[in-house]
């Protein structure tokens, strides 16, 4: 047997050729490999469906929770809105019924004044004169420094007669610090002339409206009236400028 030198002895085996044992092995770990796959992909599709199940259950009774208390606040709301509604109507019937009252009081007011009025009209009297003063007013309007006038002249007398006269009305103030006085006629367009025709036999009511001239401060008005005839008498009266709110 030859020896070569320099070169290392190898001890070699024969083995069987089997060429199907690789395949197998490939085979089983590929299929190991796949199952392991499928298995952790199984397991993490069932954890998510499991969570996914979970949210939908909690946002279903979230929604659940949230519509109940929406009807719970709207039926708060609207049990709010009765009570104040309810509330604002009582004060409003209130309102109304005082209001209804004040009114009532001044109607009856003004039927005592119109009956006590016709009463000294009709009643006999003594006063030789007959001429006299009944209702004197003033009233503000919406309009500015106009103003709503109203005076009564009656006669008082046993047999009434009808009555022939004038009515003089002057209103006096301060205008640049000095003394006005203006005629009736000057400040109201139901006027025409200085003095006011009287012809009546009960009574008769001056009235419309008068505007103040810009700068002029009223203090009072001077009304003077004149009967003609076989008793002619002449009556005068003045009084502060007083106006009524209306």
């Amino acid at each position: 047997m030859t020896v070569v030198k320099g070169s290392k002895q190898q001890n070699l085996r024969v083995v069987p050729h089997r060429p199907w044992l690789r395949v197998l092995y490939v085979f089983i770990t590929v299929l190991i490999t796949a199952s392991a796959a499928v298995g952790a992909y199984y397991f993490g599709f069932k954890q998510g469906m499991a969570e996914q199940e979970a949210a939908l259950a909690q946002i279903s009774s979230l929604s659940s929770e949230l519509d109940s208390k929406s009807a719970a606040l709207r039926a708060v709301e609207q049990e709010l809105a009765n009570i104040r509604l309810g509330a604002e109507v009582d004060r409003q019937s209130s309102e109304d019924v005082r209001q209804e009252v004040i009114a009532l009081k001044e109607q009856l007011a003004a039927l005592e004044a119109d009956n006590s009025f016709y009463r000294n009209l009709m009643a006999p009297t003594e006063n030789k004169r007959g001429l006299t003063f009944g209702a004197i007013e003033l009233s503000d309007t919406d309009a500015g420094r106009t103003y709503h006038y109203k005076f009564v002249m009656q006669q008082l007398a046993t047999n009434h007669e009808l009555l022939n006269g004038s009515l003089e009305v002057v209103v006096v103030g301060k205008q640049n610090d000095l003394e006005a006085r203006y005629y009736l006629s000057d400040l109201s367009s139901s006027v025409s002339d200085k003095t006011v025709k009287l012809r009546f036999k009960y009574f008769q009511t001056i009235e419309g409206d008068l505007v103040l001239p810009v700068g002029f401060d009223p203090e009072r008005i001077e009304l003077t009236a004149r009967s003609t005839g076989k008793n002619a008498v002449t009556i005068e009266k003045r009084f502060g400028w007083l106006v009524e709110e209306t």
